[in-house]
């Protein structure tokens, strides 16, 4: 007799797509949930189901994995057939319901006590508490990003069945046209994202930061002053210097506020001299490095007493912070000169675009070193370097190691290195024994020192040769502490005691602390000062240690850092 039992809804044709898988919805649920816990700085709402969602796909493709090589052993299938046998439908089916019940309630609890952690983060950092209630927002929105993964992945696996159908119908065996299939069918995935999607995406993202790059800044007008680039007698006009070019050259404090911070009579300032050249200014990096040099011939930049070479972010950004500071403590007797590499923000540049940053950092330094090095060494400035975040990895490469450093410049500030930089990575590797990641000391802080505030650079007691080099890097810094390693290995930085403003109740998880940390750098620069990537206070204090005029106290700095507020 043939049975007319109806098969479960999502066993019927048309639905199967929609099944979902026991052990992936588990181990999905607690990848989610671990996504929760704390990282380096605090999440939105939006940012935790992106991150949550990220994390539950791939603990569900993780388990769906381990399921499927599971049953290609004799003895799953036996268990699998014993079940079949003594476990009731009725069983099955509630199991079904307690899971699908368990799932949602455990993202509810899950966020709540989540929200608490996210208080404490905000806390340490000194930014004001958010309310816990708009949290569990997060709750359908993990659901919906982890579907829309496993879908995108079921979309690739369907593909790769389909070329393997094709080619057993030419007769070739199951396992090679299994293989054939998948190696095509992520091929075609690769093609289609890396030659269609990022590449539309890339000159969508090129097109709209090119017209941003082109529109000049609310209150920013073109300088009168003979000592800046864009003024009437530049020789880099003012509309090719993009809108971060125009903003540099515009600022800097005034003659007044350098007398007050310097300590001089303000009829005794001088003029600083700030040079800027632009993408639009010159076609090559070769060539804007030199137009940069005849400006500084222009200006009178080569007379300065110290003439600073900064290698920008992606959109052509200084942090003004830098070159003020300097030109307060030298009654404006500076000279500072950057390039511009790239239309695109940091965090796309330092995907795409770290090749520019390295031959713009290189190119710009050689060049400006190789002029100074034609002056009578009594006339010469000091030669200082300056780059923060993709910046510092653009400016590290002008150099080969500390002794080029040394040899060729008289001060170098970096600021939140990525952990990319090969430099700092390579001394931070190499560390004295028993300093920790984030405090690093390196050869008994001889040459080149660490810190997350100034007092850490006055660590360890001992001498400091000329010329000084200095990383700042906060332990909150998820530009500095990102890393592809984080993916599978635990970083010294969460085995170690906690850096300052890193919650005690952070962890680290394999893939799950990636996906954390990647979503924590979207947030980098909205902590305030002190934590995260933000570095503004940091830097005069920092430039008084590398580079003082001679006879400054601590005093002058104090004077000088009232002047910046």
């Amino acid at each position: 007799m043939t049975s007319t039992a109806r098969p479960p809804l999502l066993m019927r044709p048309g639905w199967r797509t929609l099944r979902v898988d026991a052990a992936g919805l588990v181990v999905g649920t607690v990848f989610a949930v671990l996504a929760m816990t704390p990282s380096l700085l605090p999440r939105s709402w939006f940012f935790q189901a992106v991150v949550s969602g990220i994390s539950a796909a791939i603990g569900y493709g993780l388990a769906r994995g381990a399921t499927w090589l599971l049953r290609r052993s004799a003895r799953w299938r036996r268990v699998e057939a014993w079940a079949g046998e003594h476990v009731p439908g009725r069983v099955r089916r509630v199991g079904w319901v307690l899971l699908l019940v368990a799932v949602p309630v455990s993202l509810l609890v899950a966020l709540t006590i989540a929200s608490d952690w996210q208080r404490e983060v905000r806390s340490l950092i000194g930014m004001p508490e958010e309310t816990a209630a708009g949290w569990l927002r997060a709750a359908p929105a993990v659901v919906v990003v982890a579907a829309v993964l496993v879908a995108v992945a079921r979309g690739v696996r369907w593909l790769a069945r389909g070329v393997t159908r094709v080619l057993r119908r030419v007769r070739l065996p199951r396992r090679p046209a299994q293989v054939v299939g998948a190696l095509v069918a992520a091929a075609l995935v690769v093609g289609v994202v890396d030659g269609v999607v990022l590449r539309w995406a890339l000159s969508a993202a090129d097109t709209s930061f090119s017209v941003s790059n082109e529109q000049t800044p609310d209150g920013v007008e073109q300088p009168a002053l003979a000592e800046r680039s864009g003024s009437p007698e530049s020789l880099a006009p003012w509309d090719t210097l993009g809108s971060q070019g125009q903003a540099f050259v515009a600022g800097g404090p005034s003659r007044a506020r350098i007398a007050e911070a310097a300590g001089i009579d303000e009829e005794d300032v001088v003029v600083p001299v700030r040079v800027y050249v632009g993408l639009e200014s010159a076609d090559a990096p070769e060539d804007r490095a030199a137009l940069a040099v005849r400006e500084l011939e222009r200006t009178g930049g080569l007379d300065r007493a110290v003439l600073t070479v900064v290698t920008t972010t992606g959109t052509g950004w200084v942090n003004s912070a830098a070159p003020q500071g300097l030109e307060l403590m030298h009654g404006g007797d500076v000279a500072t000169v950057a390039t511009q590499y790239s239309y695109l923000p940091s965090w796309l540049s330092f995907l795409v675009d770290r090749s520019r940053a390295a031959a713009a950092g290189r190119t710009l330094f050689d060049a400006v070193h190789a002029r100074v090095q034609q002056l009578p060494e009594a006339e010469r400035p000091l030669l200082l370097v300056y780059g923060e975040s993709l910046g510092s990895a653009g400016s590290e490469a002008a150099f080969d190691g500390l002794a080029d450093i040394r040899a060729r410049a008289d001060g170098v500030l970096w600021v939140g290195p990525p952990h990319s930089n090969e430099m700092w990575s390579a001394l931070v590797e190499r560390r004295d024994p028993g300093t920790p990641e984030v405090e690093p000391v390196y050869a008994a802080g001889i040459a080149v020192r660490f810190g997350s505030e100034v007092a850490d650079l006055a660590q360890p007691d001992t001498p400091w040769l000329d010329p000084r080099v200095v990383y700042l890097q906060h332990p909150t810094d998820p530009i500095v502490w990102w890393s592809p390693d984080l993916l599978l290995s635990r970083p010294d930085w969460l085995v170690e005691p906690r850096g300052e403003g890193v919650s005690p109740a952070m962890s680290w998880y394999p893939v799950v602390t990636f996906w954390q940390v990647t979503v924590d750098m979207t947030n980098a620069q909205s902590p305030p000062d002190g934590y995260g990537h933000n570095y503004g206070d940091l830097l005069l204090d920092a430039w008084a240690l590398i580079a003082p005029p001679q006879g400054w106290t601590a005093a002058d700095t104090d004077r000088a850092r009232a002047v910046v507020g």
